[in-house]
């Protein structure tokens, strides 16, 4: 196992000398296209700007900017990683520059060296994944591995190790009360979970990993395994049996000293993301309300007053956060009927208004739920907030429906900007509505909001053919 943990440490050792290579290669070339002049003006030489550059990359990618030594890792995961670490770079080193009074040439050249940095170093992270698995293909490598328990999560276990030869892993045998038909039969039965603590004494230093999936009430056998793994260097695996009843990605826990395994990762229960996304909420609200709100308001409010009698906002009563019901305002973009809270509108209402077409293909009806984040009811980004009987009927009909109400309801989301807007006619389209909005319950940050609302603006330029 030493040897193997050696050998990766070498291994992401290499993986950033060659990032830095490239990185001071690229500096070199743009320096002798720019005549001379590096990307920062005569006030910074070549050399200082490959040393700051260097140094920089090195502070963002040193701990966890290589991935792709691991025994499983796909190749969008290595580009992924690229890009991210990417991003605290380049601020690193524009913030440095500005410091220091460096002068950038140009920011269209910085952005380009910033490219090609990016494309190369993916390019380069790949083959040497490529180079690797082909090394492990051959054997070398790789963690020799011993399996307790052959209940199904430890199945699933086995073939995600040995299915892919380039994986880095290498099944030694099972231990099971008796032999298992849950592995195939070229998988050496090792003897019972109790003969285990004498197999490994007997081949000290030639298992590097244990997997144990033996429930809570074999503690007498569980615990002597983990003691002399904890002595002997030899990592020991607790595969939960939650498994055999949950296909889906766990995530651990402590609660006190008490391990937990929750179901999804939710980065909006963490203080500082609500903090900045509630603040983010209330400046953008405010701003819009105190400065081209009033404008659209007499306009728009003048227009729906001329084309049928009726108040200037509709609401309604939505659900929002943890089910909570509240009232949600709109521009009125329809006369006023009584089907209003239990029929969704169509392409062709007969309730709408002369103006009501285009307020709602401009989103323009939208806009008041501006006054609903600043109350707090909503936030600008989120799952759209549905129609009291709506809830009712989908939260019966559609498995996890109820997950979207774990965050504030939004203007805009996720899933109406990649297709999910308007009329839900069919069973499937509000299944992919919810299953989008568990998406970005799941993987929200400040720049994904940012690019959902980039997305807004441009689908109501370009004419969304689903506002309706």
């Amino acid at each position: 196992m030493q040897e193997v943990q050696r050998f990766n440490k070498v291994l992401k050792s290499l993986v950033l000398l060659g990032d830095i290579i490239i990185l001071n290669l690229l500096l070199w070339i743009f320096d002798s296209l720019l005549g001379h002049r590096s990307l920062f003006e005569y006030s910074m030489p070549l050399f200082q700007s490959m040393a700051l550059m260097s140094l920089c990359y090195l502070i963002c990618n040193i701990r966890s900017g290589v991935i792709l030594h691991r025994p499983v890792v796909r190749p969008e995961q290595i580009m992924l990683r690229v890009v991210r670490n990417m991003i605290p770079f380049v601020l690193m080193v524009l913030g440095l520059s500005y410091i220091f009074h460096f002068e950038c040439i140009s920011l269209h050249r910085l952005g380009a060296f910033y490219v090609v940095l990016i494309i190369v170093v993916i390019i380069y992270r790949l083959t040497f994944r490529y180079i690797l698995e082909l090394y492990r293909k051959s054997g070398e490598n790789v963690r020799k591995v011993v399996l307790v328990g052959s209940h199904e999560n430890m199945q699933e276990l086995y073939h995600c190790m040995t299915d892919d030869p380039t994986s880095g892993y290498r099944v030694e045998g099972y231990f099971e009360d008796a032999p298992s038909s849950r592995y195939p039969d070229n998988v050496l039965y090792l003897g019972k979970p109790k003969e285990a603590l004498e197999y490994l004494t007997c081949n000290v230093g030639k298992v590097d990993q244990l997997y144990c999936s033996l429930p809570s009430a074999r503690s007498e056998e569980i615990i002597p395994l983990i003691n002399y793994c904890e002595n002997h260097l030899v990592r020991f695996f607790s595969v939960p049996t939650v498994r055999n009843y949950l296909k889906r990605r766990m995530y651990f826990e402590m609660l006190g000293n008490v391990p937990v395994l929750t179901i999804r990762r939710e980065p909006l229960e963490l203080l500082e993301n609500r903090i900045v996304k509630r603040g983010f909420d209330i400046v953008c609200s405010l701003l819009f309300l105190c400065t081209f709100f009033p404008i659209i308001y007499i306009i728009v409010g003048l227009a729906i007053k001329i084309s049928s009698p009726g108040p200037v906002f509709f609401k309604q009563k939505r659900s929002g956060e943890d089910g909570r019901e509240f009232w949600c305002y709109k521009f009125r973009s329809m006369r006023v009927n009584a089907q209003s809270d239990t029929l969704q509108a169509t392409e062709c209402d007969p309730r709408k208004t002369r103006i009501g077409d285009l307020i709602r293909k401009t989103n323009i009806d939208e806009l008041p739920q501006f006054i609903n984040v600043l109350k707090g009811d909503m936030s600008i980004v989120g799952p759209r907030p549905h129609m009291l009987k709506h809830t009712e009927e989908y939260s019966h009909l559609i498995n996890k429906y109820m997950v979207r109400h774990f965050v504030k309801p939004g203007i805009t989301g996720w899933a109406q900007v990649t297709g999910y807007r308007g009329e839900t006619k069919e069973l499937w389209q509000m299944e992919g509505r919810v299953q989008r909005d568990i998406w970005y319950i799941e993987h929200w940050t400040f720049l994904l909001d940012l690019y959902i609302m980039y997305k807004t603006v441009y689908n109501v330029l370009r004419g969304d053919k689903e506002a309706y």
